[in-house]
C-alpha cells in the first residue's frame, strides 16, 4: 500500500489526483494545511508527501519527515525554492514536475497584459452599473512594442511566440541563452533600457531574488509595464511601489507576490489584510493581482497530477531511481534524466 500525503490540498487538487486511488494499492491523504515543522506529523505512516509552492520544506521539515519514514517529496509544480535541497540530499528524494503547461502560464501573463493596457478590468465594473463612458480607458497597441522576456525556458518560449503573433519586436536574457533558437538575445541592462513591457519567467535563485529593484527601474523606460508569473521574491516590492508613485512604472501585472505563503490561495475577504505593501498595491490603479492562478487549468492539472504520480511510483518500482528527480550536487541543482541508471544518493 502506497500512502500519499498531500499538503496544502485544495478542491481542485482532490478532484484531479483522485482518479489515481486505487482501493487496496494506494491511499491518498488531502491536507487542507500548508506543510510546516508543525504539521508534518501529519505524514505519519506516509511513503511520500505531495507539497505545493507555499509548503516549507526547510531543515527542519526535512528532519522531521525522515524520522517519520517518508521516502519521497513530490512538489506538484516546477519551481524548489521552497525546499532545503542541500540539506535533503542523501536523506529524503525529491521529485518535481518541470513541465506541466507552459501554455497555462504564458497565456495568463498575456491575459494579464491585455487586461491591464486595455482596462478590461475597468470597463467590466462600470458596465455592470450601466456606466458606457469610455473616459479614462484608453490603451496602447500592442503591436510594434518592444517586450523584453527575462526567462526563455519553456514558459518563456510560449510566451515570445504569443508576442510574435502580436506583431512585437522581443528581445530576452537568460543566464543560459537557448543555442539556435533564434531568440534575440541582449544583456540584462539593455533589456531594461529599451523595453516597453518587461515578463519575467526565470526562476528565483540567490542570483535573480529582487532582481527588479530601484535601480533595475531607474534604467527602464518611463511607463514600462512589468510582468511576474513567476516568482514573487524576483520583485522588490517596496521599489515596485516606489515607481509606480513616481510614474515611471506604467502599469504591473502579478500573479505572484513576495510574502504570499500566509495569503494567497485562501478567501481572506473577511479579514482585515495586515500586509500593508500588498494592500497598497492592490489599491493601485495600474496594478493588477491575481494569487497565483497562472497554472490553474484543466489541462495543467491533469499533467501535474499524471506526472507526479509517475514520479512517485518510479521510486518505489526502480529502486529508488526517480522520474523527474531533483539532485544536488557539488552546490548545482539538476533535474535528472529518466533514462539514467544510478541512483541520485
Amino acid at each position: 500500500m502506497l500512502r500519499i500525503a498531500f499538503f496544502e490540498a485544495k478542491d481542485y487538487d482532490k478532484a484531479a489526483f483522485e482518479p489515481y486511488e486505487k482501493e487496496g494499492e494506494t491511499e491518498f491523504r488531502f491536507l487542507e494545511t500548508k506543510l510546516t515543522e508543525i504539521t508534518a506529523g501529519l505524514a505519519k505512516e506516509c511513503d511520500a508527501v505531495c507539497v505545493f509552492v507555499n509548503d516549507s520544506v526547510n531543515a527542519a521539515v526535512i528532519d522531521k519527515l525522515c524520522e517519520y519514514g517518508v521516502k519521497i517529496i513530490a512538489l506538484r509544480c516546477a519551481g524548489f525554492n521552497n525546499v532545503d535541497m542541500k540539506y535533503a540530499f542523501g536523506k529524503i528524494h525529491v521529485v518535481r514536475v518541470p513541465g506541466y503547461s507552459p501554455y497555462a502560464v504564458a497565456e495568463h501573463t498575456m491575459a494579464m497584459l491585455l487586461t491591464s493596457i486595455r482596462r478590461i478590468h475597468k470597463a467590466f465594473i462600470r458596465t455592470r452599473d450601466f456606466n458606457f463612458s469610455l473616459n479614462g480607458l484608453t490603451g496602447f497597441d500592442l503591436h510594434g512594442k518592444t517586450v523584453g522576456v527575462v526567462g526563455t525556458g519553456r514558459i518563456g518560449r510560449v510566451f515570445i511566440d504569443i508576442c510574435r503573433g502580436f506583431g512585437m519586436n522581443i528581445i530576452a536574457y537568460d543566464a543560459f541563452p537557448a543555442a539556435d533558437s533564434g531568440i534575440n538575445y541582449v544583456s540584462l541592462d539593455e533589456l531594461f533600457e529599451k523595453s516597453d513591457i518587461i515578463s519575467l519567467h526565470c526562476p528565483l535563485t540567490d542570483e535573480t531574488k529582487h532582481m527588479i529593484n530601484a535601480d533595475a527601474i531607474g534604467k527602464m523606460k518611463k511607463g514600462v509595464v512589468i510582468l511576474n508569473t513567476s516568482r514573487g521574491a524576483l520583485i522588490d516590492a517596496d521599489a515596485l511601489l516606489d515607481g509606480i508613485r513616481a510614474r515611471k512604472v506604467g502599469a504591473a501585472c502579478l500573479d505572484v507576490y513576495e510574502e504570499e505563503a500566509s495569503l494567497f490561495f485562501e478567501d481572506r475577504s473577511g479579514h482585515i489584510l495586515n500586509d500593508e505593501r500588498l494592500a497598497r498595491l492592490i489599491s493601485m490603479p495600474n496594478v493588477i493581482v491575481t494569487s497565483h492562478q497562472a497554472f490553474l487549468t484543466a489541462e495543467a492539472l491533469s499533467n501535474i497530477a499524471e506526472t507526479t504520480m509517475n514520479n512517485i511510483r518510479s521510486y518505489y518500482e526502480n529502486d529508488g531511481i526517480c522520474d523527474n528527480e531533483l539532485c544536488y550536487k557539488d552546490g548545482r541543482i539538476e533535474t535528472l534524466s529518466k533514462d539514467r541508471k544510478e541512483r541520485c544518493f
